[in-house]
C-alpha cells in the first residue's frame, strides 16, 4: 500500500515566513529552507529576529489568518486523497499550521510544536522527532507501506530520495540543477498525473 507524503509550505500553501516578512517589513525573515538546509539553525535565527523586534505568536497568527491555499492546491489535494492515503509532513508548527489545514479540509498533518511564553513570546520549539521527514518515511516503510514523496526545499530531499517515487514541486532552479534526476513539476495537474503514475507503477 502506498502513502503519499507531501511538504506543506511552497507546495500547498505560500511560505508562512515570507508572508510574515512582507507583512512585518523585516526582509531577513524571507529566508526559508529553500535557502538554509539546517532547519535548527534557521529557526534559532528567526526567533532571535522576532525577539529583537518584539514580535510573537499573535502577530504571526494574524498574518497566517490571511493566507489561503495556493491556487488549485485544495482541488489537487482533494483529488489525491480520493485515490491514496496522504500525510502532510512539515517542519512547521501546530500553532501555525492548523488554520491552514482547516482550509484544506483537515488532511493528516505531522509537524512540530512551538514553545510559547504567557505573553506570547516564542521562546523555543520542539521537533517531533529528529530528521522528521526522513524518519517518518522510514517508519512508514518499516510498517509495510511504500512511500511517494514530494516537496520543494532542501529539507524535503531526504524523504524524496528514500521513497519509491519522489518529485520536486515548484522548487528552486538551484535545487533542480543540483538534483537533475528528480522529476520536477510546476503545475498541479501535471503533478497529480505524475503521482497517479507512481501509484499505478
Amino acid at each position: 500500500m502506498d502513502v503519499v507524503c507531501l511538504d506543506m509550505e511552497g507546495v500547498l500553501v505560500p511560505e508562512i515566513w515570507i508572508a510574515f516578512s512582507e507583512a512585518s517589513g523585516i526582509p531577513e525573515l524571507r529566508r526559508t529552507t529553500r535557502d538554509e538546509p539546517d532547519y535548527d539553525k534557521l529557526m534559532k535565527w528567526r526567533l532571535g529576529i522576532l525577539k529583537e523586534h518584539g514580535l510573537g505568536l499573535k502577530e504571526i497568527q494574524e498574518v497566517i489568518a490571511t493566507i489561503d491555499p495556493l491556487p488549485g492546491a485544495k482541488e489537487f489535494l482533494d483529488s489525491l486523497r480520493a485515490e491514496a492515503q496522504v500525510i502532510i509532513l512539515s517542519d512547521t508548527f501546530t500553532q501555525f499550521a492548523m488554520p491552514l489545514m482547516a482550509k484544506h479540509g483537515y488532511p493528516t498533518l505531522f509537524c512540530n510544536t512551538l514553545e510559547v511564553a504567557p505573553d506570547g513570546e516564542i521562546t523555543g520549539f520542539k521537533m517531533r522527532i529528529e530528521n522528521s521527514k526522513l524518519t517518518t518515511v522510514k517508519h512508514l516503510q518499516a510498517m509495510g507501506f511504500d512511500t511517494i514523496a514530494a516537496g520543494d526545499s532542501f529539507n524535503d530531499l531526504a524523504m524524496i530520495q528514500a521513497s519509491r517515487a519522489g518529485f520536486l514541486f515548484r522548487s528552486t532552479d538551484a535545487i533542480k540543477k543540483a538534483y537533475p534526476d528528480l522529476p520536477a513539476y510546476e503545475e498541479f495537474d501535471e503533478f497529480l498525473e505524475a503521482i497517479r503514475g507512481a501509484l499505478r507503477g
